[in-house]
């Protein structure tokens, strides 16, 4: 669908930002039409570790969270192979001139619900925000999709490609675009997209990798969302959530499977 047929009603995308999730967005709008990002706030990494100390216990979340700081340590790092990624893939990574962004502190805040009640969407895309409370949802004026970077229901949670190739499951490199309920990526599948990493990925671009490959079901979504089309497949796959590997387990699974 050319941009030039602006659909019926908005499209809101929710999310904590990141360039990946940029190229999303453009290719939305060039495809479908225009966005309204409300952008909220990165939760505190203080709250982030107490709260998965108290799921997994103070060790695991101290080794997630050293895998974490690395992470960022390589998008720095490996700048130059984001940027080569980013011109080979044609990757639009930064907020376009007069992008509609509205800031909240928090997706399950007040704030957001009342953007999205005035703005009126025909969907809402999250991708990379806070899981939305049931209260939340409830409230939503229109089908609310998630765009997953895993292969659910494999690959729920985190680093969806990380740990496809970590388990040895290649071919399960992927992302998914589904429904959302109140788990943690449990909803009904609508999309999914497989690809592959390519020489030099690594847990800190697997994201924007997957992305590239992952713009034509998030466009297909939206665009059935706005027709009224959705329509769910069964993916026939087991259920599992996964997190942040932690530190001393992505330097075996690397130096042993050289999955970095």
């Amino acid at each position: 669908m050319a941009a030039s047929e602006s659909s019926p009603r908005p499209i809101v995308v929710v999310t904590e930002g990141g360039p990946h999730i940029w190229a999303i967005v453009s290719a939305i709008a060039d495809r479908v039409g225009p966005v309204s990002v409300i952008l909220e706030a990165p939760e505190s990494k203080k709250r982030l570790l107490l709260g998965r100390a108290r799921r997994q216990g103070w060790i695991s979340a101290i080794g997630q969270l050293g895998t974490m700081v690395l992470t960022r340590l390589g998008k720095r790092f490996f700048a130059g192979h984001a940027a080569r990624m980013i011109t080979e893939e044609k990757l639009e990574t930064e907020p376009r001139p007069g992008q509609t962004i509205i800031h909240v502190p928090s997706a399950n805040g007040p704030e957001c619900l009342e953007a999205i009640e005035k703005i009126k969407p025909g969907v809402v895309l999250l991708a990379g925000c806070r899981l939305l409370s049931k209260d939340t949802l409830a409230k939503m004026p229109c089908p609310v999709l998630n765009y997953h970077a895993g292969i659910a229901p494999k690959y729920r949670g985190m680093n969806g490609g990380y740990w496809a190739l970590a388990s040895g499951d290649r071919g399960n490199f992927g992302t998914t675009v589904h429904l959302v309920d109140a788990g943690v990526d449990t909803g009904g599948v609508l999309k999914q997209a497989r690809g592959r990493p390519k020489r030099g990925d690594t847990i800190a671009s697997y994201a924007l990798r997957q992305a590239a490959f992952s713009r034509d079901i998030c466009v297909e979504a939206v665009s059935d969302a706005l027709a009224g089309k959705l329509a769910t497949i069964d993916p026939d796959l087991p259920s599992r959530q996964w997190y942040h590997p932690t530190i001393w387990f992505y330097f075996w699974i690397g130096l042993t499977k050289r999955v970095w």
